[in-house]
């Protein structure tokens, strides 16, 4: 094989137009094919996310930080708390670290467009793979819509059901979901029910019967997330059932919860988000096969819980960009790259899993780990302890990568 200088980006969400722009750093010319006709890909309307320090650092080998910041609300400490508002512990940012950033997912999504196209990377739309055909030389896409696309590789990028991930294994495990139903809301509170946070500080929440997060934007409303236990459902039957409906069910759940109750009954069904079932990938057995590779969620999407799923997969563009940078065929490349990616992911995810396994405990699990926490907090949960290894990662992308 031959050194790659083309590559295919299948899916236009975080991993895709990061991927690019770090190919085309690399001196490798990526075209991104999008499913989605529309501008913005279909899961956009997430609700927020958070970006650590460590997607911050791999945002800045492609020149996206700045952008990205702006658009984003530092969020540099973090509260534990009950459902009653008490306080249970608290880690602060790490010395040396900018803070995190909470995001719009479809902010998110339209900034990095424009950095690509900014690069002249060009993304087409209403473009789903629907299989390929392997050469020695090359990888022909082949779309729904009965056209086709060549280049030296293809990179699936195309999220937590990822095609590309059934084309180099038809027996890949699917996504994992773990239990919970995502929510998100906003609302203004009156000054009967004010007990917004300071802003740059997000708090987490064991309340009775769902755990839930909140944080005070720049307008000076309350966002509110939930985690509630449910039976599996997919996104589609989710968003299906009417908005008045879950906000009810989420009234309920967080009857007595602060401030959820008051966010809640403040809120109308259109301020509601419906997000989905929270889902993990399962660890693959093969992240590439000949002139396929994955990318971001498609090869390793930890839970939410770990708030670290978009930082995850803009690191894996940046560094895959690298492997072919430094090696003379994508056999080497991939390989070095899975190597140097596959034991970093993989103990994030599991950390993650744990921390799910807490939000859908029941009312005595929950109780002992509200006795534990300020102990915890004090005595072995440090900030950096909790976040250092995650959080201080760094790329030298000028520094060669090692066989």
């Amino acid at each position: 094989m031959n050194r790659v200088r083309t590559a295919m980006i299948i899916g236009g969400g975080i991993a895709g137009p990061v991927t690019a722009c770090a190919l085309r750093r690399a001196g490798i010319e990526a075209t991104v094919y999008e499913a989605y006709a529309d501008i913005t890909p279909g899961d956009a309307a997430g609700g927020a996310l958070s970006i650590a320090p460590n997607g911050l650092d791999a945002l800045r080998a492609i020149g996206a930080e700045e952008a990205v910041c702006a658009i984003g609300e530092p969020t540099s400490d973090m509260v534990f708390e009950n459902g009653r508002g008490r306080r249970l512990g608290a880690a602060t940012g790490l010395p040396g670290l900018p803070p995190s950033r909470t995001v719009l997912r479809a902010d998110l999504h339209g900034v990095l467009r424009e950095h690509a196209l900014g690069h002249d990377i060009r993304t087409e739309h209403g473009r789903r793979l629907v299989g390929v055909r392997e050469e020695p030389d090359g990888v022909t896409a082949e779309f729904a819509d009965g056209s086709t696309a060549t280049a030296d590789i293809l990179i699936g990028a195309d999220g937590i059901r990822s095609t590309v991930r059934t084309l180099i294994d038809p027996a890949a495990p699917a996504a994992k979901y773990v239990g919970l139903l995502g929510f998100g809301v906003g609302a203004s509170l009156s000054g009967d029910d004010d007990t917004r946070p300071a802003p740059g500080t997000m708090h987490f929440a064991f309340g009775k019967r769902a755990f839930f997060g909140y944080w005070t934007r720049s307008d000076g409303s309350v966002a509110l997330f939930s985690n509630l236990p449910h039976p599996p459902m997919t996104t589609a039957e989710a968003r299906a059932v009417p908005a008045e409906r879950w906000l009810g069910l989420l009234r309920e759940a967080h009857a007595g919860d602060v401030p959820a109750e008051a966010v809640l009954r403040a809120a109308s069904a259109d301020d509601l988000l419906v997000a989905g079932p929270l889902e993990l990938m399962p660890p693959l057995p093969h992240w590439h096969r000949e002139r396929l590779v994955l990318v971001g969620d498609s090869a390793h999407a930890p839970s939410a819980s770990s708030g670290q799923g978009a930082s995850l997969a803009m690191e894996s563009g940046v560094q895959l960009a690298r492997c072919l940078r430094d090696f003379p065929d994508p056999t080497a490349a991939f390989a070095a790259y899975e190597a140097m990616r596959r034991p970093r992911v993989e103990k994030i995810a599991a950390a993650a899993a744990k921390t799910n396994n807490s939000k859908a405990a029941g009312p005595l699990t929950k109780a002992v780990m509200a006795l534990l926490m300020p102990i915890m907090t004090r005595t072995v949960l440090t900030p950096e302890r909790m976040f250092g290894e995650a959080q201080r990662h760094h790329i030298d992308w000028s520094a060669p990568v090692a066989a």
